[in-house]
């Protein structure tokens, strides 16, 4: 695999690069082409004659395949970018932050805040505090800062138990007999003659 990256100048540096890599006989001033960074890896220096313009070494929000073919029919797979050269002229604004928020295309514009969760609000002190517990337990001692909970397995088998024996009590069906219950609307078991003999006394 390659190791590449995307060069975006601004469309009157394109014009002087695209003439000076295709025309053999450039003009002296656009002979020279240079890139160099300083000491942070992210910032730069692109000259392309005798003018300089600011660079800016940027993460690309998600990473692009590229490749090549000798056809036109096969493609072959030559490398990950995941980084872009961004030059600006003088008057432009140089980003300062080293992830790039828009991908390459227009449907990734903004595609850092539209297709990506954000980063967990985390608190600096307690990830420092959980590195720090980790390396002490790494190198054979123990962690600070901590609560110890002693729980009696006994107690939580009885409370299972008598859960279990309530459950199967209250679950359990009652028995009924195979005979039907003959029932009225009022209540009582037919052919009794209370209202009959209270008539006749």
């Amino acid at each position: 695999m390659e190791e590449q990256f995307i060069l975006r100048v601004p469309p009157s540096v394109a014009e002087r690069i695209e003439r000076l890599l295709n025309d053999s006989a450039s003009s002296s001033e656009d002979k020279s082409l240079d890139l160099s960074f300083s000491d942070d890896g992210r910032t730069g220096t692109f000259s392309v004659g005798n003018d300089r313009f600011s660079a800016s070494l940027l993460d690309l929000p998600t990473v692009v395949e590229s490749y090549k073919t000798y056809d036109d029919n096969v493609l072959i797979k030559t490398a990950d970018i995941g980084q872009m050269i961004m030059v600006s002229e003088e008057g432009d604004i140089v980003p300062e932050a080293v992830e790039y928020r828009h991908g390459l295309t227009p449907p990734m514009r903004d595609a850092r805040r539209r297709r990506f969760r954000r980063e967990p609000d985390l608190n600096p002190e307690v990830v420092r505090r959980v590195e720090k517990d980790l390396q002490n337990i790494m190198a054979g001692g123990t962690a600070e800062n901590f609560g110890v909970e002693m729980a009696e397995p006994e107690e939580y088998g009885d409370e299972n138990s008598r859960s279990a024996t309530t459950k199967k009590v209250v679950s359990a069906p009652s028995a009924k007999p195979d005979v039907p219950e003959a029932s009225t609307a009022g209540g009582e078991p037919e052919g009794s003659d209370s209202d009959e003999s209270d008539d006749s006394m």
